[in-house]
């Protein structure tokens, strides 16, 4: 059995160093574009932040949709495992090293304020599939 992080433990990771930097986040966030957030955070303060998380130097090079992510967030982060080449990933990025049990901030990511409008349509999305995936949770469909 590997003992590498897969995505799902590297989104488990990231998602509670986020929640104690006060953000609460999605998985698979769907945006108006079509493409999916692996997490997308939100801070109390209506800052959006979202992470894309690479597993393996494979599934970076296989990428070439992560810029799309840019538009709809004020923050955009890489989050790997330890043991991934740091060096391949874009310098001028956001960069989160993490593990299933944990997270930590290596590089700080740009700031890019959004428009009031994107913004306010992002927290409606994201308020509306939190209360859709904890309805399917508190009653699931029949069958």
């Amino acid at each position: 059995m590997s003992t590498a992080p897969d995505a799902a433990g590297i989104a488990r990771g990231t998602a509670r160093l986020l929640l104690a930097l006060d953000f609460v986040s999605l998985t698979e966030f769907p945006l108006a574009n079509g493409r999916r957030a692996d997490l997308f955070a939100l801070g109390r303060d209506g800052r959006c932040v979202i992470v894309e998380i690479k597993s393996s130097p494979a599934d970076f090079r296989a990428d070439r949709k992560w810029q799309e992510y840019l538009a709809y967030a004020d923050r955009f982060y890489f989050a790997v495992a330890d043991a991934f080449p740091r060096h391949l990933l874009p310098a001028e990025e956001g960069l989160i090293l993490a593990d299933r049990f944990e997270g930590a901030i290596l590089r700080e990511a740009v700031e890019r304020p959004l428009a009031a409008a994107r913004r306010r349509r992002l927290i409606l999305d994201f308020a509306r599939t939190a209360a859709s995936r904890l309805a399917l949770l508190t009653d699931p469909p029949p069958g």
